[in-house]
């Protein structure tokens, strides 16, 4: 079990951050065991009692990371991010939501949200409130979702305008010169003499 709370946008990033990539990322959330880890790891304090998690929560973290990652591409302005598809993955947070209700968590020091139940929909509804935080304190566009396909990084934009749309010049390049191998390609296709002859 994780000893230390990590901060909202650590553990949003962290959730984001599951999935596989075609470089050294794997999937997390493959069965019970890996999303266990994961929740020990990140999600779950040592305060937190043994769980059983279920393959019905494995599709559920996935489902629900998926969604997140949609809406952070949508932060990036990605080209290949519909708005159906956004609308689609914000009602997916929104019924996740609706299982275990954000509560508020008073003290004379701070004011925070946290979930208002235990076990893995306590985990998902931690995540959400870290991402409501996140909204509240302005910071909600910064968190993005590197447009280099299959990357898909989630990271913290830092420029001034708010204007990154890559996790990293890497990623920037291949998908500037996917672009133009495209755009070469298409060139060519219109160029070329047509197949057929008119008699």
């Amino acid at each position: 079990m994780s000893t230390s709370t990590p901060s909202p946008l650590e553990l949003v990033l962290a959730f984001a951050n599951t999935h596989a990539d075609a470089g050294d990322r794997t999937e997390r959330f493959t069965d019970a065991e890996g999303l266990t880890n994961w929740l020990g790891e990140v999600a779950w304090s040592g305060a937190e009692p043994a769980r059983t998690v279920t393959d019905s929560d494995v599709v559920e973290a996935r489902e629900l990371r998926d969604a997140l990652v949609t809406v952070l591409l949508s932060h990036s302005n990605d080209p290949a991010t519909s708005d159906p598809a956004v609308r689609s993955a914000e009602a997916i947070l929104e019924r996740a939501g609706d299982k275990c209700p954000v509560a508020v968590r008073l003290s004379g020091a701070e004011a925070r949200l946290g979930p208002g139940c235990g076990g893995v929909a306590g985990a998902f509804a931690g995540i959400l409130a870290a991402a409501t935080e996140l909204a509240l304190s302005g910071q909600w566009a910064r968190i993005k979702a590197c447009r280099n396909e299959p990357c898909h990084f989630a990271f913290f934009d830092r420029s001034k305008n708010t204007s990154a749309g890559y996790c990293s010049t890497q990623c920037s390049s291949q998908a500037s010169m996917r672009a133009y191998r495209a755009r070469k390609k298409e060139t060519l296709a219109k160029s070329s003499p047509s197949s057929t002859t008119t008699e």
